[in-house]
């Protein structure tokens, strides 16, 4: 891809903030080389900030479990507003907490004074009505704070349907994490840059119970954000039903630990896939290549659109299903300890070094913390470019 490392963007950061609202616009946004500095009053570059996982579960309320560690990579008392092209604000509960914080306020309403735009998702909102730059604008927010946006003279806007995002003068708003496709094509478009390939795409992600929650996510809504057409299916499941997703994470122990992340929602029946319908699939890791790898129909599928010679996309343990299709021989690989036994027995060579690695139309990345690589890599395969 072409780089478009003269852009920054300044994310405000804090603990309990929402896991898929930082990363997703973290990882993508550095896929296209726009450096994304993230701060949090009080903590210095490389202290840790704790998310939190929103998702309905059942109940009333969404429910919050504890997300990945997100690493800070400024100081908050290094920021200069002016350095930077764009804010983004993260939901999550640590808004309640800088809203009330005068530093940050201050922030906010230098960007806003700037004109230059400001990405608020769920809850964040009540950090630009603490600012004041709301009156008068059109937005959206998670539905608590429907009353808090009117009182503060924005004019409100039902997020219908959830994946809406909104824009008014520099104001970018939407609900919530489902939103995040739209939300990235907006920001791009904010901030004057234009990814576009020759025709529309489409690209088809394999997932089961435990794909991990990253690796899912962030790269199915990243090529959303592009404009192409983005297709979830698994064997045993139909359109709307949900795969509990797995968050891994180093966070100390000999290797990383698990928790329960996000549910990630199948958009089309298994019978339905036809390879000829998509120019590329991708293979996620966590656990769910464990489970799909049984599944003959599953490796089956993997080998025709190699067959085809479409673009195929795996990352962490979903280079298992490669491996079982027989697609490794003498190809190279990005790999992590987790696969690189797999990755030798099935006569791949591995790249020590890489994160991720293009050979011909596959594309392997060693896991999560790759993701801003593979992207690239996969929308440079697919004929992206940005201008």
């Amino acid at each position: 891809m072409g780089s478009l490392a003269q852009k920054s963007v300044l994310m405000i950061c804090g603990d309990y903030m929402e896991d898929f609202e930082a990363i997703v616009p973290f990882q993508v946004l550095q896929a296209f080389g726009i450096r994304v500095d993230c701060v949090s009053p009080g903590k210095k570059s490389g202290d840790r900030c704790l998310t939190a996982v929103h998702d309905y579960m059942g109940y009333e309320l969404y429910t919050e479990l504890p997300g990945h560690n997100f690493i800070l990579n400024k100081s908050f008392e290094d920021v200069k507003p002016e350095s930077y092209d764009a804010l983004i604000i993260p939901g999550g509960r640590f808004t309640e907490l800088i809203s009330v914080d005068n530093k940050v306020l201050n922030i906010v309403r230098k960007f806003d004074e700037a004109g230059k735009p400001i990405a608020a998702t769920c809850h964040s909102q009540l950090v630009l009505v603490s600012a004041g730059i709301v009156e008068g604008k059109k937005c959206t927010a998670f539905p608590s704070l429907k009353h808090v946006i009117k009182l503060a003279g924005g004019v409100w806007l039902d997020p219908e349907p959830i994946t809406s995002c909104f824009c008014d003068g520099n104001i970018i708003s939407a609900l919530g994490w489902p939103a995040h496709a739209e939300y990235l094509n907006i920001l791009f478009h904010s901030m004057g840059v234009k990814i576009a390939a020759d025709q529309k795409k489409s690209v088809l992600f394999l997932c089961g119970d435990y794909v991990e929650d990253y690796e899912i996510n962030v790269p199915f809504q990243a090529m959303g954000g592009l404009g192409c057409k983005v297709v979830a299916a698994s064997p045993n499941k139909k359109k709307g039903d949900k795969c509990v997703t797995a968050i891994h994470d180093d966070e100390g122990a000999q290797i990383c630990s698990e928790k329960q992340g996000h549910n990630f929602i199948v958009t089309t029946d298994w019978e339905e896939v036809c390879v000829e319908d998509y120019d590329c699939l991708v293979i996620p890791g966590g656990r769910s290549p464990e489970f799909l790898v049984m599944d003959d129909k599953v490796v089956s599928l993997v080998k025709i659109f190699a067959e085809k010679n479409k673009v195929i996309g795996a990352i962490g343990q979903g280079k298992l299903l490669l491996a079982a299709a027989g697609l490794l021989e003498g190809k190279n690989c990005a790999s992590s300890y987790a696969m690189k036994a797999i990755v030798k027995v099935a006569g791949g060579v591995l790249m020590e070094s890489a994160e991720s690695v293009t050979h011909g139309n596959l594309l392997t990345a060693t896991g999560w913390p790759a993701l801003p690589h593979f992207i690239s890599d996969l929308a440079s395969l697919l004929g992206f470019t940005v201008i």
